[in-house]
Formats: structure tokens, sequence, C-alpha cells
């Protein structure tokens, strides 16, 4: 399972791609802020069963939408483990005591997140086994398809730009040279916001609701890379 700002990836082992990409949020419903005490603790038992996540959680306007990982950190476990909850038994169907599972972590990734991970995967989960793998040296596994045998190796310098943020991971034999990543809190939500604005101050008439959205699909069909950066 690969778990990213915008983003969560998951399948089993031995495909060639993952068999579910459900966007990284999670919409719950939030217990009014005036009314009886006793009775807004009675429904907070209630709200917390009533909540969804990936694509129908984006389709629940009368919901709160939040998103657990923000800049490739998880900032709110509570929301993350019942959202790890509902993509390992709505999605992948499984009995997590069965399987093995393998995670994904950014290069900067605190040994408090980490251990917290680990700690909901065995606690909560009884999983039998775990790894928690740096995106970056999976990467380079992964390119390993595109090369001759005796060209596969695990170093080089992947360059990871996502939704939330951009890394420059060195890698050397399968270890992650810490001290030389680069770390950019710049990545595709900005360039989406940043084409949001443009398209405001040019008056295109879109309808509010829809301008996020809109400027996504501008973000992916206009956008380019530029091959002479100054």
């Amino acid at each position: 399972m690969l778990f990213s700002c915008s983003y969560t990836k998951l399948g089993y082992a031995g495909n060639t791609e993952p068999q579910f990409i459900v966007p990284s949020c999670i919409a719950i419903k939030e217990s009014a802020k005036v009314g009886d005490q006793a009775q807004r603790r009675m429904m907070k038992g209630v709200d917390d069963l009533d909540f969804y996540i990936g694509d129908e959680a984006v389709d629940k306007p009368s919901y709160s939408t939040k998103w657990p990982i923000r800049h490739g950190i998880v900032e709110d476990w509570d929301l993350m483990e019942r959202f790890m909850e509902q993509i390992i038994f709505k999605y992948l169907r499984a009995e997590p005591e069965d399987h093995y599972f393998l995670l994904t972590e950014p290069p900067l990734n605190t040994p408090e997140n980490r251990e917290y991970t680990a700690e909901i995967m065995f606690e909560s989960f009884n999983v039998p086994g775990l790894y928690i793998a740096v995106q970056a040296v999976l990467a380079l596994a992964a390119s390993w398809t595109s090369r001759q045998v005796g060209e596969r190796t695990l170093t080089g310098t992947v360059i990871d730009s996502g939704d939330g943020v951009t890394h420059v991971i060195p890698v050397a034999e399968g270890y992650v040279i810490g001290s030389c990543i680069k770390h950019i809190p710049i990545a595709g939500r900005d360039i989406t916001y940043f084409t949001q604005q443009l398209l405001r101050e040019r008056e295109v008439g879109i309808p509010p609701e829809q301008s996020l959205e809109t400027a996504k699909a501008v973000k992916c069909f206009i956008c380019i890379q530029s091959c002479c950066i100054i």
C-alpha cells in the first residue's frame, strides 16, 4: 500500500499495476457545536461510524472532507486509521491476519510516525508481518523492468514530485543518504492552485464549486514540463 497526499495505491503482490487508486481523503459528519452536551457525546459514537473514503468522500458535499496526509506526513492518525481500515476491508477485501503487508513511507518520515504505523498494523489489524520501505528505493527497483539483468542496481537519484511535496533522494546500494535529501514543499497541488488563480484573474466565468476541478483538468491536459529550465 502506498499512501500519499492525494491518492492511495493498493493491490496484491505480483500485479503489474495497482488494483485500486483512491483519493486519500475521508468524509466525516461533524457533530453540532450547540445543544445538549450529553446528546453530543452520544452522537459522537454514531458519527464515528458514519464516514466515507476515496471517491465516495469527494461526492459527499454535506460531510466535512479531511485529508489526513499533508506534505507526505500523516497529521491526523485517528482519521488515518479509519482510512486504512476501509481500504483493507472494503477495497482489498482481505483479512489482515492472513497477509503480509508492504507499506511505503516518504524519505523524511520521522521514527515516531514509522513506529505509530507499525503499532496500528500490528495491534489494530493483527498483521503477521510488515515491511515499511522508502518510496525512492522501490522506484529504483521498479526501473529494473526496463534494464538488462547486468545493469540492474539500487544506486541512483530519484526525483519524487507528488501532489504535496517534492523530494530529491540519493540512494546508494539500496540505502537512502539522508543527509543529502532535498525537500521542496512545492508540488502538483501548488500548480493546481496557481492555475486556479490564473483562471480567476482572467474571469473565465467558472462556477466557484467547479474551479478546483477545472484547474486540475487544465493542469493535466495543457501544462507541460519545460525542457529548458532557466
